[in-house]
């Protein structure tokens, strides 16, 4: 879990994982001199991909990471560093996009101005990829970021291994995310199923959607707020969503608003 819990004060990890030693200015010329004259081998081949046809295959990324907790930062920035990548927490991302070619972009998406953000990341010039980033695995907001421009999906609390494969293999090429997003992208049936909804429970959906609240519903519907909370989560659960967002988005992907 990349969460503060698994950092220690010096940035590594409880795993295991030891903060790396400081190179000197010489040592780090002499490396990029040995990978400047190395044939394409191994591990060149590590990353194969390319911003254009006839351009230099880099070495290592170029990584942006975007989230609003610190720790996390601290944390991704410190196993993507240890797999050898370039890593940057920058403040605004759109000119940082401006001025690293052939970048990757890590974003946390939480609200709809990071949906925002993400639409203009994957719209803008340039040779890069955006990885999005969610808080818990969701088909309905990874398939949505993918139709955004996303490249990739991942969920927010993966382990420190998961992260660096999925980047690497972005990276390489590949469009990585959870089985239930890949099957929603498909237009199949979610894994855990999901039976017909009533007519009363599409009312609440559209409900939802026009902003009433859960307090709204119960006055309208006859129910306590307790009893009318209880209906709109077994909803959710029937849906295969886990909160309101999701089950909007899912409503209006599937034509019921």
């Amino acid at each position: 879990m990349l969460s503060g819990r698994n950092l220690t004060a010096d940035g590594g990890f409880r795993t295991g994982w030891r903060q790396p030693a400081r190179r000197s200015r010489h040592d780090l010329r002499a490396f990029a001199e040995i990978v400047r004259r190395a044939p394409l081998g191994a591990e060149r081949r590590r990353y194969p991909w390319s911003p254009g046809k006839g351009s230099p295959v880099p070495v290592v990324a170029r990584i942006a990471v975007v989230d609003p907790l610190p720790l996390f930062r601290q944390g991704v920035a410190s196993v993507l560093s240890a797999a050898g990548h370039s890593v940057e927490t920058p403040t605004d991302v759109s000119l940082w996009l401006r001025r690293a070619k052939s970048s990757v972009v890590l974003l946390t998406v939480r609200s709809e101005r990071d949906w925002d953000l993400l639409d203009r990341l994957c719209g803008a010039a340039g040779h890069h990829l955006v990885i999005a980033v969610l808080d818990a695995e969701s088909a309905v907001l990874g398939a949505r970021a993918v139709r955004t421009g996303a490249r990739s999906v991942l969920a927010r609390d993966v382990a420190a291994d998961t992260l660096r494969q999925t980047v690497e293999a972005t990276i390489g090429g590949q469009a990585v995310m959870p089985a239930d997003v890949a099957a929603a992208l498909a237009g199949g049936t979610p894994p855990n199923g999901q039976r017909a909804l009533s007519a009363e429970q599409l009312s609440w959906l559209r409900q939802l959607a026009s902003g009433s609240t859960v307090t709204q519903m119960a006055d309208r519907a006859g129910y306590s707020e307790r009893a009318m909370f209880r209906l709109l989560q077994a909803v959710y659960r029937q849906m295969g969503v886990r909160t309101r967002l999701e089950a909007i988005m899912r409503a209006q992907e599937s034509g019921w608003l």
